[in-house]
Formats: C-alpha cells, sequence, structure tokens
C-alpha cells in the first residue's frame, strides 16, 4: 500500500508540473534551448559561449543578446553582459533578443521585457525576459509575476547589478 501512495504522489507531481515541463529543457533549465533552435551568431571555437563570460549560449539561451561591435555580431548569454559591455564606453549596434516565444532574434526597441519573474535570471537574481508580442508578455506575467517595461526600463535595473 505504501508503495501505492509514493506512486500515486509522484504521478501528481508531474500532472501538476505539466505546463513546466513543456517550458523547460530536459537540462531542467528554463533558460535552455535545444541546439537546433538556437541562432548563435559568433564564429569559430567560441561560438557557443557568451562574449563576455563565456557561458554556454545554447544552455542560457531564451535571455541571449546580441549586437553588433566593430563591424562583427557578438553574442551575450544576458542583458547583465550586455550592460558590462556597454559599461566600459563601447558604441554597440543594432542591439537584439531573444523573443521568448519564436526564439528568434528581435530588436530590443520592440521587445516588452518581464522583469523580476519567478524564472531564474541569467547572470542576475533578477530576470528578464523579452516578447515580441505584448499579449505573451501579459501571459507569461500573469503565470509568473514580474513587471513589463520597455529595453529602458530593463536597462535600468540591469545596471543595478554593477552599483
Amino acid at each position: 500500500m505504501f508503495k501505492f501512495y509514493i506512486l500515486l504522489v509522484v504521478a501528481l507531481f508531474f500532472v501538476a508540473c505539466g505546463d513546466e515541463k513543456e517550458a523547460m529543457h530536459k537540462s531542467g533549465m528554463f533558460q535552455t534551448v535545444d541546439a537546433k533552435d538556437a541562432t548563435l551568431v559568433g564564429s569559430g571555437k567560441n561560438k557557443k559561449s557568451c562574449s563576455r563570460c563565456g557561458m554556454n549560449l545554447v544552455k542560457f539561451y531564451k535571455t541571449s543578446h546580441k549586437a553588433v561591435y566593430k563591424g562583427r555580431s557578438v553574442q551575450y548569454c544576458s542583458i547583465h553582459c550586455l550592460v558590462e559591455h556597454l559599461g566600459e564606453e563601447n558604441a554597440l549596434k543594432n542591439l537584439q533578443v531573444v523573443d521568448l516565444t519564436s526564439l528568434k532574434f528581435i530588436n530590443v526597441g520592440d521587445a516588452f521585457y518581464v522583469v523580476g519573474s519567478k524564472k531564474r535570471g541569467t547572470m542576475s537574481r533578477v530576470s528578464k525576459y523579452a516578447f515580441l508580442d505584448e499579449s505573451m508578455a501579459k501571459k507569461f506575467q500573469a503565470k509568473y509575476g514580474g513587471e513589463i517595461m520597455d529595453f529602458n526600463g530593463a536597462l535600468e535595473v540591469a545596471k543595478k547589478d554593477f552599483r
């Protein structure tokens, strides 16, 4: 009988977490995608690594940003690493972020960021996930909390990591 209760608890756990299972990769991290779904802009042996901290870009893809620096594309695991590069007075152009819905890069000016959700952040305690569609950002916010803001708002929150 005890085994039955254990099996029941395990089954109920998986039912309760069913929608989470959809949103998480087999690694167990929300930020992770399958390598085939990630767009990596770099080249060479470090293509899969953040240009600032070296973290794996596929593993932290859903918070990934990219920019053009000195004529070449660079990719970051998070807005945190983007802010670090900007903080060095670097002129970055064509700033883009991954849209959580499509997993494609979009212009940061078109993004609706959900900041401070229950989903874990990358390189920061305060998560920042971007959406092209405001209704998708609101849906995510309703489920996981956080505040919806534009890129400049998310950028200001990310800058607090360096104070």
